[in-house]
């Protein structure tokens, strides 16, 4: 830093300092003579260049494109876990619209086993896609138990496994169909 005679001063005076210097070397730096920038700019030994004097631009244009590269895995990121999100969401209203729909007929009066154990199949095994992509979007936090995702993991496996396997689930509707087809 310049201002080694800044030593005992405040952090108030000192930052004051800093920011008035960052003002004035940026107003040379913009505005300044050649005279002016080597009166006033530091002096940057010639060991610590990096490339050929006065010739900064190209070297920071150099890492422009890998630059480029590496900022553009953030909006694939955010574009990824909000076309995650937009794939929870429609495969929660295809699970709603079945579940109302079988619900529906069964008010009518209309109780389907092959349909009862269908909405029951596609929706668990939603649940379970559902709940393991919520994990992904979080990464590790997702997986650790501050996070309600793990609970919601094991919550929607088991809606795989009570009132009958998904295995028996699809034995079911198989029987099902071939019943309606013999």
């Amino acid at each position: 830093m310049w201002g080694t005679g800044l030593v005992g001063a405040s952090g108030g005076i000192a930052l004051s300092y800093g920011a008035h210097s960052n003002l004035c070397v940026n107003q040379i730096n913009r505005n300044g003579s050649d005279e002016q920038k080597s009166k006033y700019l530091p002096k940057v030994p010639a060991a610590n260049l990096l490339g050929e004097e006065n010739k900064g631009v190209y070297v920071l244009m150099s890492g422009l494109d890998l630059e480029r590269l590496v900022l553009a895995a953030g909006p694939v990121g955010l574009m990824q876990a909000a076309g995650k999100m937009a794939d929870m969401y429609t495969t929660l209203s295809a699970c709603r619209s079945y579940l109302y729909s079988v619900a529906k007929a069964c008010d009518e009066g209309h109780v389907n086993s092959k349909d009862c154990a269908g909405v029951i199949l596609y929706c668990a095994e939603k649940a379970t896609r559902v709940a393991l992509d919520a994990i992904q979007i979080l990464g590790g936090n997702g997986y650790i138990n501050d996070y309600p995702t793990g609970r919601l993991l094991r919550d929607a496996k088991l809606y795989e496994i009570g009132a009958g396997t998904s295995e028996v689930r699809r034995m079911l509707i198989g029987r099902a169909l071939n019943n309606e087809y013999k």
